[in-house]
């Protein structure tokens, strides 16, 4: 069995996990998170513990248990406390400024660039280059500080660019003669 599987998860107070045929819902005071099952799992609650077992004794069912149980835990971290991405602009200029559920980002381009944010996802600007991205989906919030991160990725030879907080650029030699 995975390592992971074997931990169970517990579920704390003014958290719902509901399972119903192949959908798994999580709800919670940071909002509600569904997710569809996996045939190759069992998953048993017994008071207020989630635990995950393979259907069978392939290797895929082994590893789907594992990973079933971490996309139940992320949930159930998700919807109590939370996910945040912090992400760091570095450049002459180069600043961002959240307006509701739009992020405007200045980054050397002839234009501002635009980002509407999807439902779930809150972006805050505490400083001009500094952009605080938070959500219960740990997947989306991820993936959204990724598409920020695309627009001006860091470049090698200044470090300019959108970069995460604990991202460390290694610097190139300029050429010499």
């Amino acid at each position: 069995m995975s390592r992971v599987a074997k931990m169970p998860v517990a579920i704390p107070q003014g958290v719902d996990v509901s399972i119903k045929e192949d959908v798994i819902n999580v709800k919670g005071a940071g909002g509600a998170l569904s997710l569809t099952a996996n045939s190759l799992v069992k998953i048993n609650n017994e008071a207020g513990k989630l635990s995950f077992l393979p259907a069978n004794e392939s290797r895929e069912a082994n590893a789907m248990s594992g990973t079933m149980r971490q996309l139940v835990n992320n949930m159930v971290i998700g919807v109590t406390k939370g996910f945040e991405k912090k992400l760091n602009l570095v450049g002459v200029g180069y600043k961002a400024q959240a307006q509701g559920s739009k992020l405007n980002l200045t980054v050397g381009y002839s234009h501002p660039v635009n980002i509407e944010m999807p439902a779930g996802i809150k972006v805050e600007t505490p400083a001009p280059t500094e952009i605080l991205i938070k959500g219960a989906d740990r997947q989306r919030v991820g993936q959204i500080a990724a598409e920020i991160r695309s627009v001006r990725p860091p470049e090698p030879y200044k470090g300019k660019g959108i970069r995460y907080s604990d991202e460390t650029i290694t610097i190139k030699e300029t050429k010499k003669k």
